[in-house]
Order: C-alpha cells, then sequence, then structure tokens
C-alpha cells in the first residue's frame, strides 16, 4: 500500500468564505499515482470546515443565511467563549458543516457523484489555515 500526504493552506481576506478545492485534491491522487483507494481531505483548524456539495454561488448564499441563523456573528457577547475571543459562532459553523470528507478513488480519479464538488469553508478568516490531503491505496 502508498500513501500521499499534502497541505493547502489559505488566507481568506474575509471571515467567511467557500472555495472549491476539487482540482487541487485532483492534482494530488494523480500525482501520488494512487489507482485505487481512499483520499481523506480534512481542515486542521477548529474553525475552518471541509465538505461536499454543489458548486453554485445561489446556494452558497443560502449556506450562509442558514449559518448565520443558526449561530450568529453578533452580538458577540452572547457567547459564552468570546471572552478574549470573537469567533464562538466560526467554531458552531464549522460543528454544522462538518470537519472533513472521505472520497474513494477508482480508477486514478475521484469517485464522486454528479454535481458532487469538495469545498473548503472558512468560518474565521484573515489568518493562515490548512487543509490535510492524505491519500492511501494501490
Amino acid at each position: 500500500m502508498k500513501s500521499y500526504r499534502k497541505e493547502l493552506w489559505f488566507n481568506t481576506p474575509t471571515r467567511r468564505a467557500f472555495i472549491n478545492i476539487t482540482k487541487e485534491v485532483e492534482e494530488c491522487v494523480t500525482t501520488s499515482g494512487i489507482k485505487e483507494g481512499l483520499v481523506l481531505v480534512n481542515a486542521m483548524h477548529i474553525t475552518a470546515s471541509v465538505f461536499i456539495n454543489d458548486d453554485e454561488v445561489g446556494l452558497h448564499r443560502d449556506f450562509e443565511r442558514f449559518l448565520e441563523k443558526l449561530a450568529p456573528e453578533k452580538p458577540y457577547n452572547q457567547y459564552e467563549h468570546n471572552t478574549y475571543e470573537d469567533n464562538a459562532d466560526a467554531h458552531l459553523k464549522r460543528t454544522i458543516m462538518g470537519r472533513e470528507v472521505i472520497v474513494a478513488i477508482t480508477n486514478g480519479c475521484l469517485d464522486l457523484g454528479p454535481w458532487e464538488q469538495i469545498f473548503y469553508g472558512e468560518f474565521d478568516g484573515k489568518r493562515p489555515k490548512r487543509v490535510l490531503i492524505k491519500i492511501i491505496g494501490e
């Protein structure tokens, strides 16, 4: 069995963002030379997420509104966590959107369904954060 590891780094100019990272993950699969296996893609920060969904702008705005209703950013004092930080909402949003995805690799390609894309979700941006890509297989 072979394995491959790579980190992607992000530093979004905004507090929240959704970034399609499917092509970067596909490039890692190609570079790894693994034809049959699994790829794990996970956010290495507790205020960021990796998830699979459709790459449609309206849907991304719907995510933003949905998450903001469940865990509004302001007022900051509504959260006990916000004693010296203002990112409690980002922790909650990450919990809702998830930490990682695992995708099968078949014949050297990501085995995604129609319209499925892999996204990095940022909920407390404006600083460097990373995503781990780990591939195992043959």
